[in-house]
C-alpha cells in the first residue's frame, strides 16, 4: 500500500529504539520480564511493554463486555475531542483537505466504532454448531476468545482510520494492543502518542514509534496476531518475522487497481467518478483505480470528460486548489515523477518539488511494460492503457497479480458480469469506484500480492478473535460410549460411523 523505506528482516541489524506514550524502554534486567517466552531477547527495548501488556491481558482485565464498551466509548470521545487537531495533522501531512479527512479518516473510524457498539454483544455470543446422533444430547459451540497482545503496524496514506479501524475491532475482540502509526506522517504520530493514551488504559493499550530500524526490534517479541497495512517488500519483512513465533497475520498491501471502461456508458459521470477516486487524497489511496483500461476510441471521449471533471474540482490551476492533496514526503515525490516519464501527458504532469504538487494527470500511449505499470503509483497520476474488448481487459487483469479492487463502468450488465465473473481481486466495485469502502457489511482486504485476511465491521472483530470450538458432555449415559470402547468389532464399526458421521442430504439417481 505504502513505499517507505524498508525494515530488514528481525535478526539482520540491532538498533536502539524509541518508545514512546507508555512503552517503558526496559532492559531485560536478568528478572525474566524483557524476554518473552525464553526467546532470548534479553535488552529488546519494546519487550518490558508488551509483557506488562500481556501480564493485563492474562489477568482477563478485557474480556467482560463492559470493559470492551467503556474502551471503544473512550475511542470515540478521543474522535470528538480531538477532530480538530486530526484535520489539521493530515493536513499539515499530506495536505489532505478537510472534507477527504472528515469523510476517510473521521467518519469511517466512527462506521466502525458506532457498528461495534450496536451489535457487540451479538458477536460475543457463543456460536451453536450442527451435532451429530453421537453428541445429539451434547452442547456443541463456537466461543470467540481474544489472541492476546496484539500489534497494529498503520500506514501514512490514511493514518489515522487505517491504525483506529484495526484498532475498534481488536479493543472490540477483548484483546491488548501495541499501535505503531506510520513514522512518515509526523504530525499524526505525534497526535497519536500524546492524546491517545489520555483516552485508552494504558495497562492495555500503547502507541510506539519506530522507525525502519526500531520496527525490526519490536517485531522481534512475541506477539499474538499482527495487522499490518503497507507494501509488499514490508509486508514480506513482517511475514518473516512472524514466521519466527507462528504469529498469525493479517497484511493489507495494495494493488494496481484495473478500472475497465466499455461502451454503452455515460462517459461524463465516468470521468468524474474515475477523477474523484483517482485524485481523492492527491491518488495516495490503496483502493484509488491504477489504470485505466478502454478502446482508443472511448479513449478520445474520456479525455475531453477527465479534463472537464478536473478543471470542475480543482480549477483551472490545480496547484492553488485547497481541495487537491500533496504528496507525504520527499522521496515519494521523487518516485512519482519519475513516472511521469511513461507514456505522454495527455492531462497535467507539472510538479513543484519545494511544496511536493503534482498535478492531476493523464497520461496515454501507455504500454504494459512502462514503469508506471510496474508498481503501485499512489500519486495523482491516471494511465490509459489501450484493449480492445472486455475479453482483452480480462486477460490483462488476469495475466497481472491479483489487486486489492477491480473497477468496471457500463451500462451493459453482461459486461459487467463477465468483469466480475472471470477476474479475481480483493473487493469489487461496478460504475463507482471507492465507494464500496464505506460499508462495514462488506468485508475488505487483499487476495495474493494484495495482501491476506480481511476486516471492517463484524469482519475486524473476526479477524482479531480466535474461534474456538467447544464441546460440553454430560458424566452420564456411559453404556452408549462404551459402543467406542475396545475390544472392538466391526459390528461395533457400523453403529459408531452411523452415530457419528455426517449424513448426505441430496439425492443421486444412478441410471
Amino acid at each position: 500500500m505504502e513505499t517507505s523505506s524498508e525494515f530488514p528482516v528481525p535478526g539482520t541489524q540491532q538498533v536502539p529504539s524509541r518508545a514512546t506514550g507508555n512503552a517503558p524502554e526496559e532492559d531485560d534486567g536478568g528478572d525474566g520480564k524483557g524476554s518473552m517466552d525464553g526467546d532470548g531477547m534479553g535488552g529488546n527495548p519494546y519487550a518490558g511493554l508488551v509483557a506488562l501488556l500481556r501480564a493485563a491481558w492474562l489477568s482477563g482485565k478485557t474480556r467482560p463486555m463492559e470493559y470492551r464498551v467503556a474502551q471503544l466509548e473512550a475511542l470515540g470521545r478521543f474522535l470528538e475531542d480531538k477532530k480538530q487537531e486530526i484535520l489539521e495533522a493530515t493536513a499539515l501531512d499530506v495536505g489532505k483537505p478537510p472534507f477527504e479527512a472528515q469523510l476517510a479518516e473521521i467518519l469511517l473510524c466512527k462506521n466502525e466504532l458506532h457498528a461495534a457498539l450496536n451489535n457487540l454483544s451479538q458477536w460475543m455470543k457463543d456460536e451453536p454448531v450442527e451435532r451429530n446422533l453421537a453428541t445429539h444430547l451434547d452442547s456443541a459451540f463456537i466461543r470467540k476468545e481474544p489472541y492476546g497482545v496484539v500489534l497494529i503496524m498503520g500506514p501514512w496514506c490514511c493514518p489515522v482510520s487505517l491504525l483506529l479501524g484495526p484498532l475498534i475491532g481488536a479493543i472490540a475482540a477483548g484483546n491488548c494492543a501495541v499501535l505503531k502509526p506510520s513514522e512518515m506522517t509526523k504530525n499524526v504520530e505525534k497526535l497519536m502518542v500524546e492524546a491517545l493514551p489520555g483516552y485508552l488504559d494504558t495497562d492495555c493499550f500503547a502507541v510506539v514509534t519506530a522507525g525502519p530500524q526500531e520496527t525490526t526490534r519490536l517485531l522481534e517479541n512475541k506477539f499474538d496476531y499482527i495487522f499490518f497495512t503497507g507494501s509488499p517488500p514490508m509486508g514480506r519483512a513482517v511475514m518473516a518475522a512472524a514466521a519466527q513465533h507462528l504469529t498469525p497475520v493479517t497484511l493489507e498491501l495494495g494493488g494496481k487497481n484495473p478500472c475497465y471502461v466499455s461502451e454503452p456508458c455515460d462517459v461524463r459521470s465516468v470521468a468524474r467518478r474515475v477523477a474523484w477516486g483517482r485524485f481523492f487524497n492527491a491518488g495516495q489511496t490503496c483502493v484509488a483505480p491504477d489504470y485505466v483500461l478502454c478502446s482508443l476510441e472511448l479513449q478520445e471521449k474520456l479525455l475531453p470528460a477527465l479534463r472537464e471533471a478536473i478543471t470542475e474540482f480543482y480549477g483551472s490551476d490545480p496547484r492553488g486548489s485547497p481541495d487537491l492533496g500533496r504528496i507525504v514526503d520527499q522521496k515519494e515525490f521523487q518516485r512519482i515523477r519519475m513516472l511521469l516519464r511513461s507514456g505522454r501527458v495527455a492531462i497535467g504532469g507539472q510538479a513543484e518539488e519545494e511544496e511536493r504538487y503534482i498535478a492531476p494527470t493523464v497520461l496515454v500511449d501507455v504500454q504494459p511494460s512502462d514503469p508506471i505499470m510496474q508498481e503501485i503509483i499512489l500519486g495523482p497520476i491516471l494511465p490509459i492503457v489501450i484493449v480492445a474488448s472486455v475479453d482483452e481487459a480480462i486477460e490483462f487483469i488476469n495475466s497481472r497479480e491479483r489487486p486489492l479492487a477491480v473497477y468496471v463502468f457500463s451500462s451493459d450488465e453482461q459486461v459487467v458480469a463477465q468483469v466480475l465473473e472471470r477476474t479475481s481481486s480483493g473487493g469489487f466495485c461496478s460504475n463507482d469506484t471507492l465507494m464500496h469502502m464505506i460499508l462495514t457489511s462488506l468485508p475488505f482486504g487483499g487476495i495474493g500480492g494484495s495482501g491476506l485476511g480481511k476486516y471492517h465491521g463484524k469482519f475486524t472483530f473476526d479477524t482479531f478473535s480466535h474461534q474456538r470450538g467447544c464441546l460440553h458432555r454430560s458424566m452420564g449415559l456411559e453404556a452408549l460410549n462404551a459402543l467406542r470402547y475396545p475390544p472392538y468389532s466391526q459390528h461395533r464399526v457400523g453403529i459408531v460411523c452411523a452415530a457419528a458421521g455426517v449424513k448426505h442430504k441430496g439425492s443421486c439417481t444412478l441410471l
